[in-house]
């Protein structure tokens, strides 16, 4: 059988990834400090390093490669969740590492999508007519649905009604909770404050005041700055493109390397 050439990119790679770093070097191109470095390989962000015979630490360009993905990931999806998707991306077929990547890419996508109808549904509370409630959702909707849509468990959206944040209508023949279009509105709102890092407590105060005199500039505020922050952790995922692409193909490469 004849196997496929690799590419040119891929040769370069490879010949790359034989260059020994010290820590220090490392740290230097990574951005990080030498005690950070040897945290991060400790914690399993990057393959452990080789040990000289008088135990010095040996890196090679895909040890950092591997930092700078990292550094991206963390601000996208969280350092928690950079470190494992990290972890199982060095160890995936190519295929699922690059859905991998790319659903990270759409968990993002679905919170922008969310505040921005989150803005909506704030817009639609301030004008307080039938003709925008229709224009932002449509027909009412169960728990089930509710929470389907904002990508939530119905367990929230009933604590949520607890706290008195959002209050659904009830089929009292079935006791099953109708959401009609205000308390879409105001979930959708409270998906994103939530989102945002606001307590239960905060959340509720901004709710209250919606429909005071001024009431909604600060949420307004709260889901602009929401915004902002999704798009500033798509940016840092883009700028980790190259470096991720780097450590799949490296994976890729040792797995399909003949014994």
């Amino acid at each position: 059988m004849v196997q496929a050439l690799p590419s040119s990119a891929h040769v370069g790679l490879a010949v790359r990834e034989r260059e020994l770093l010290r820590t220090v070097d490392v740290a230097r191109e990574s951005g990080y400090s030498v005690q950070q470095v040897r945290d991060l390989e400790r914690l399993g962000v990057i393959p452990p390093a080789a040990r000289s015979s008088n135990g010095y630490r040996s890196y090679t360009p895909l040890h950092v490669r591997g930092l700078r993905a990292y550094r991206g990931l963390a601000a996208a999806v969280g350092p928690v969740a950079a470190r494992r998707m990290l972890g199982e991306l060095r160890t995936r077929p190519i295929a699922e590492a690059a859905s991998a990547v790319n659903e990270a890419h759409v968990r993002l996508a679905r919170e922008r999508d969310e505040a921005l109808r989150a803005q909506e549904a704030l817009r639609a509370i301030e004008a307080e007519t039938d003709g925008a409630d229709h224009e932002l959702e449509g027909d009412a909707m169960t728990i089930t649905e509710l929470a389907a849509a904002l990508g939530l468990r119905p367990s929230t959206l009933r604590f949520w009604e607890e706290e008195g944040l959002v209050t659904p209508e009830r089929v009292t023949s079935l006791r099953a909770r109708r959401y009609g279009l205000p308390a879409i509105g105001a979930a959708r709102i409270v998906a994103a404050l939530r989102g945002a890092g606001y307590g239960i407590p905060a959340v509720r105060e901004v709710m209250g005041s919606l429909h005071e005199i001024g009431g909604p500039e600060e949420t307004r505020r709260v889901l602009s700055r929401r915004l902002d922050q999704i798009a500033t952790r798509t940016v840092a995922l883009m700028e980790a493109g190259a470096d991720l692409a780097a450590v799949v193909m490296s994976a890729a490469s040792v797995s399909s390397t003949p014994p």
